[in-house]
């Protein structure tokens, strides 16, 4: 084996297998974009930064995801569809194919990163991958120790992403060639017949839903976070089409990070040290940080070209997904807290794309209704974006982020309620959690009017200002939401939205047939659910 790079003098990777291939170790961005492109696996586009197409797979595969069943999470884990079992012994054959499999190449690239901005929890990680590009993922999206911390880490976790590995369904435990499994007790992670990066970075935030709420009480968040000049934390909430990165992108506010964070007892840090943004449809116009953050350094997945001959990016072609990305290190957008920490937040907003046109634009939340909104996780997919959709389709996804949660979404709910109780405390202040309607007005999907961004982040910016804790609520009768009916810069006939439907008995129908569904869907969790969270049920 020949090594390349620096590391810790102490590393011997032959002693997991790792004893014929050359591996190069934490190699600089430069240089893992010079050998993508000389593999002809990458080229660069016209902005400096690298285009890859992960192949196969432009997604995560949920389906494939296994937990190892095993005495560290037989009675902690949510078993089911989305954590779904592998036995030990099935672990150990396919981890000897995967490293085989990387040895077997002619040469493969290892990092040392860590997750967690608080050194209290800080966890190192060391990535090996069979692409650079995959290491230059690992680069961009973790955070980044020292050359002097390199030298001398130990990791506590490792994983091992080989996406020419197909593994045998027959034979391996799984129930298809690409798969992704988590190891608590051997505290490892394997990646094999998929190239798509997000399975890297997700991987480990699955592992830290895991040990941060069980080991510590710290609530692992799926949510962006940003800080205003007087130092206020605020958190924002969302599935994928709500607008969590467009609203917690602010000039005025310093982003801690874009998608994963920790709620512990003194402070919110972030999970990661870069940014994965999606990039269909982007534009400088409607996202200027993320279109000037895409450099040299930054990946992006999957996109086209709009001009091949001088490498200009067409961010409209979705012909290969509509899951284009981008990841960079957070350091390539100017307005970020550099240390990834911040208070604990003062604002918490759920954003929802609600495609019924029956949630208000803007609604406070109790604890007990922010624990159950929580839980609910609820946004509407818009006819016309996937196949075979063609109405308004209700989406509940546990704690805004349910494919990453290792343990029953309630434990986050009932965290969620403790962490906003001990933070008022510790404040001496109220905690306002807002519920955001991105979605309609008027009406549903094909017949309202899509909620104005503008007035969006008019409402938000009041919220943030305090400007909403001095004006009069009234409280609507399905859900049981407190809803402001004045907001600067906002027509308070927006405000209340059985009042902007043409037919108010139609709005009626509609808001009860959401009431329905919210209640069908927290039957998941009935059996289980504490008395505070089911105090917020909607009525019947």
């Amino acid at each position: 084996m020949k090594s390349y790079g620096y590391k810790n003098p102490n590393i011997d990777a032959s002693a997991i297998g790792l004893g014929d291939t050359t591996i190069y170790w934490n190699l600089t961005p430069a240089a893992l974009i010079e050998k993508s492109i000389a593999s002809g696996d990458g080229m660069l586009a016209s902005s400096g930064a690298l285009k890859i197409d992960t192949g196969k797979f432009t997604g995560r595969s949920p389906k494939d995801r296994y937990i190892v069943k095993d005495g560290v999470t037989k009675d902690k884990v949510d078993w089911g569809k989305i954590n779904q079992p592998i036995s030990p012994e099935h672990f150990d054959i396919l981890e000897k194919k995967v490293i085989a499999h990387l040895d077997a190449q002619e040469e493969i690239y290892a990092r040392d990163v860590y997750a967690c901005a608080s050194r209290n929890y800080r966890l190192n990680v060391r990535v090996y991958t069979e692409a650079p590009w995959q290491n230059l993922f690992a680069y961009n999206m973790f955070l980044r120790p020292s050359k002097k911390e390199a030298l001398s880490i130990d990791p506590d976790w490792q994983i091992f992403a080989a996406p020419g590995l197909l593994a045998d369904p027959a034979t391996d435990g799984v129930t298809a060639e690409n798969f992704a499994i988590i190891n608590f007790t051997k505290k490892k992670i394997i990646i094999g017949g998929t190239a798509y990066t997000g399975e890297i970075k997700k991987g480990i935030f699955s592992v830290l839903n895991f040990i941060l709420p069980d080991e510590h009480n710290i609530l692992s968040m799926h949510c962006s976070a940003n800080v205003g000049k007087k130092g206020d934390t605020a958190l924002f909430f969302g599935l994928s089409g709500t607008g969590k990165t467009t609203l917690s992108t602010d000039r005025e506010r310093k982003l801690i990070g874009d998608d994963e964070h920790a709620w512990a007892s003194t402070s919110v840090f972030n999970f990661e040290g870069g940014c994965y943004a999606k990039t269909i449809d982007l534009s400088e116009t409607k996202e200027p940080q993320i279109y000037k953050a895409i450099k040299f350094g930054a990946l992006l997945e999957n996109v086209g070209f709009f001009d091949k001959a001088n490498r200009n990016v067409d961010f409209s072609d979705s012909s290969i997904t509509q899951n284009t990305r981008v990841s960079y290190p957070i350091d390539h957008i100017d307005n970020i807290v550099y240390n990834s920490r911040g208070e604990i937040p003062e604002n918490v907003f759920f954003l929802t794309c609600d495609a019924f046109g029956v949630l208000p634009p803007i609604a406070k939340l109790n604890t007990e209704q922010a624990m159950y909104h929580f839980l609910s996780g609820y946004t509407a997919k818009i006819a016309g974006t996937e196949a075979g959709v063609n109405e308004p389709e209700a989406t509940f996804s546990a704690c805004f982020g349910l494919p990453f949660l290792p343990l029953k979404p309630t434990v986050y709910a009932e965290l969620l309620g403790q962490k906003i109780e001990a933070g008022e405390e510790r404040l001496n202040k109220k905690i306002n959690v807002w519920l955001i309607n991105t979605g309609w007005t008027g009406g549903p999907y094909g017949k309202g009017s899509r909620m104005e961004l503008v007035f969006t982040r008019a409402m938000i910016k009041a919220a943030l200002d305090g400007v909403l804790d001095d004006v009069e609520y009234t409280t609507e009768s399905f859900f049981g939401l407190e809803i402001p009916t004045s907001c600067p810069d906002v027509p308070n006939a927006l405000l209340i939205p059985r009042n902007t439907w043409p037919n108010e008995d139609e709005y009626d129908e509609m808001a009860a047939n959401l009431v329905g569904l919210f209640r069908s869907n927290f039957k998941t969790y009935e059996s289980y659910a504490s008395d505070k969270i089911k105090a917020a049920l909607p009525s019947s």
